[in-house]
């Protein structure tokens, strides 16, 4: 997710020249980045840290789903990858 994050924020600039776009997606994408870190070295809250950029995501993205396939293929992803995290998450503060 860092990666399709800071990559389309990068191609989005590249083709309309909108800030909005390369901010949005390499701050996603660093989120995303840096929870993904703290998952793989066993550091705190990386999978909330992750729920939480995917939250932000498909905050931004759903209102525009309608108008490409480029907002609506974020919010599928940002869904499915959304409830990976909450799922982790969920089953941490369960055990």
């Amino acid at each position: 997710m860092a990666a399709l994050c800071g990559i389309g924020g990068l191609i989005g600039f590249a083709k309309t020249r909108s800030v909005p776009s390369i901010v949005a997606g390499l701050g996603v994408g660093a989120l995303y980045a840096v929870g993904g870190y703290r998952i793989k070295s066993g550091g705190d809250y990386g999978y909330e840290i992750c729920a939480g950029a995917s939250a932000l995501l498909l905050g931004s993205s759903l209102p525009r789903a309608r108008k490409g396939p480029v907002p609506a293929g974020l919010s599928v992803a940002s869904t499915l990858a959304g409830a990976y995290y909450a799922k982790q998450v969920y089953d941490f503060r369960i055990r």
